[in-house]
C-alpha cells in the first residue's frame, strides 16, 4: 500500500493540520500543569455528556453491553483522567541529580519536555478507551494529537469523531477517518512520537514507517497470552476470574487468556468450575448467543477466522467441552472449551482474539513454562496458585509484558502499574506516570558552578597525564 492511493483532497487536509500542530508544539513547551489540566477538563465535559452516545454506538457496532461500556471503557477514560489531575504537577516537577566525585563544582537536574506532534493509533476493540487514553497522557506531557480510529467500529469513531471536535481546537487534537491508507499515510509523517494499539503485525509496519524519521513509538500489541492453573489454587475463584477475563468482550481483548494450562489432577474440577460461571455470567451454549450481556464479535470477517480456528481444532482432534455454537447473521460464537487439539492447529499457533479457549493439561510445571519459553514473549500471563515457591519460579522463568496472580487482565486498570508489552507483544509503557513518560523526553541538565574539570584539558603535560592517571585509578575504586 502506498501513500498515492490516499486522495489529494485528504492528504492536503492531513498536510495542513500537521502543519498547524507542528507551529503549535513549539507555543506547547511553555505551558504549565494548570493549561494542561485546563484542557483535559474541557475534554472531560464533552466525554462525560457523551455517555448515550457511546452506549448506543457500541450496541451498533458489536452489541456491546452499556455495562461492559461502563466498565471498559468509560470507567478507565475518568479514572485516569482523575489519576492525571491529582499527579500531574508532581510528573512535570524537574528531578535534581546528586554529583558524582568527577562532577563536583557541577549542579545537575533531570527535566520532563513534550516530545511534540504525536500520532494515535487507536484499535476497534474497545475505541473509547484506547483512544483518549494515550490521548490524554499526550495532552498531559504538552503534546499536540492527531487520531486516526479504527473504521472497523464506524458508529464508535463517528462519536469519538464528535468529542474530539466538540472538545479541542484543531491545533490541539485533530481525528482522521479512514480506510488503512490514512493510517499508511500519517505513519510516514515525521511525528515525534507514534502510539499505536494493534496486532503484531501492523506494529512491525508502523514501526518500519516510523524509522524512516526516527520517530519514536509505543506500541501496545498482543499475542498468546497463557494461563496456568496449579493443584494448589483457589479453583472455583480461577474458574470465576477465568471466565471474565477470556469472554467479557466476547475475547476480543489484547491481554485476554488464550489458552490455558492446568494440572491435570484438578483439570475435571476447573473444567466443571468454568461450565458453572460461564452458565452463571454469559449462559452456556446457545443461552449465551441470545444474551444481551454477551458481546459480538466485530464483523464478518473477524466471525470467519474465529470459526477458521474452531473447524481447524475440531478437524486436528479436538473435542468440544462447552459452547461450539456459531451464529454467522448474528456474528456471534458461543463461550467455547476445546481441548486435544494439535499442537500444530491454527489455535495453538495464532492470536486468537475471541470466545475460544483450548485447555491443555500437565504433571510437570517446567514443561509448561518450556512451552511459554519457546513461544514470543506474551502481552500477559496468569497463573492461579497459592504456592509461593511456584509463583517465584513462574515469574523468574517466564518473561511477558504484566502478569497476575490469581486474577486475570485487571492490571491493566491498575493506575500505579504500567502497561505494555515486550518484544512482539510490544515496545514501551503507558497509563499513569508511564503514559506521561511515553510522550515526554527526560531531557538532562547540567551546569557548573565551580568544577575543576578544565585542569585535565590539553595540552597533555606530564602533569596533566599524572592528574588524569590518578582521576582514574580514584574513580575506578
Amino acid at each position: 500500500m502506498n501513500n498515492t492511493e490516499i486522495s489529494i483532497a485528504d492528504k492536503s487536509a492531513i498536510d495542513n493540520t500537521f502543519a498547524l500542530q507542528k507551529a503549535y508544539a513549539l507555543k506547547l513547551r511553555k505551558s504549565t500543569c494548570v493549561e494542561r489540566l485546563a484542557v483535559l477538563a474541557r475534554f472531560e465535559k464533552v466525554f462525560k455528556a457523551s455517555y448515550d452516545k457511546m452506549y448506543k454506538s457500541a450496541a451498533a457496532d458489536f452489541g456491546k453491553p452499556e455495562a461492559e461500556v461502563d466498565m471498559g471503557e468509560i470507567m478507565v477514560v475518568v479514572s485516569e483522567l482523575a489519576h492525571i489531575r491529582k499527579k500531574l504537577k508532581k510528573w512535570m516537577k524537574s528531578t535534581p541529580v546528586k554529583p558524582s566525585l568527577a562532577m563536583l563544582g557541577t549542579s545537575s537536574k533531570v527535566i520532563t519536555e513534550p516530545k511534540g506532534t504525536s500520532l494515535v493509533v487507536s484499535p476497534w476493540n474497545y475505541p473509547f478507551n484506547l483512544t483518549f487514553g494515550p490521548m490524554m497522557s499526550a495532552i498531559a506531557a504538552g503534546n499536540t494529537v492527531i487520531i486516526k480510529p479504527s473504521e472497523m467500529t464506524p458508529h464508535m469513531s463517528k462519536v469519538i469523531s464528535e468529542i474530539v471536535a466538540e472538545a479541542f481546537r484543531p491545533e490541539e487534537v485533530a481525528l482522521f477517518e479512514g480506510t488503512a491508507e490514512v493510517s499508511t499515510y500519517l505513519t510516514s509523517l515525521p511525528f515525534d512520537h507514534i502510539f499505536f494499539t494493534g496486532s503484531p503485525a501492523v506494529g512491525k509496519l508502523v514501526m518500519a514507517a516510523a524509522a524512516k524519521n526516527l520517530t519514536s513509538v509505543t506500541l501496545e500489541l498482543g499475542g498468546k497470552s497463557p494461563v496456568i492453573v496449579d493443584k494448589t489454587a483457589n479453583i472455583a475463584k480461577a474458574a470465576r476470574s477465568i471466565a471474565f477475563g477470556k469472554f467479557s468482550n466476547n475475547g476480543q481483548t489484547c491481554i485476554a487468556p488464550d489458552y490455558l494450562y492446568v494440572d491435570e489432577a484438578v483439570k475435571d474440577v476447573l473444567i466443571a468450575e468454568l461450565k458453572t460461571y460461564i452458565g452463571r455470567q454469559y449462559g452456556l451454549d446457545e443461552e449465551a448467543l441470545a444474551n444481551d450481556d454477551y458481546c459480538q464479535i466485530a464483523n464478518a470477517a473477524h466471525h470467519g477466522r474465529l470459526s477458521g480456528l474452531l473447524n481447524d481444532a475440531l478437524a486436528q482432534g479436538g473435542q468440544l467441552i462447552t459452547g461450539g455454537q456459531v451464529d454467522g447473521q448474528q456474528c456471534s460464537i458461543a463461550p467455547t472449551l476445546v481441548e486435544g487439539m494439535s499442537a500444530d492447529s491454527r489455535i495453538m499457533q495464532e492470536e486468537i482474539f475471541g470466545p475460544l479457549l483450548p485447555i491443555l493439561t500437565y504433571t510437570d510445571l517446567d514443561t509448561v513454562l518450556a512451552h511459554i519459553n519457546s513461544q514470543p514473549k506474551p502481552l500477559a500471563l496468569y497463573f492461579y496458585s497459592s504456592d509461593k515457591r511456584a509463583i517465584d519460579k513462574v515469574l523468574t522463568e517466564t518473561s511477558a509484558g504484566g502478569t497476575c496472580i490469581n486474577q486475570s487482565v485487571m492490571h491493566f486498570v491498575h493506575p500505579n502499574l504500567p502497561f505494555g508489552g515486550i518484544n512482539n507483544s510490544g515496545i514501551g509503557m503507558s497509563g499513569g506516570e508511564w503514559g506521561f513518560k511515553a510522550f515526554s523526553h527526560e531531557r538532562s541538565v547540567l551546569e557548573d558552578k565551580w568544577s575543576n574539570i578544565h585542569m585535565m584539558h590539553p595540552p597533555y603535560t606530564p602533569k596533566v597525564k599524572k592528574l588524569i592517571k590518578m582521576a582514574v585509578s580514584f574513580l575506578g575504586r
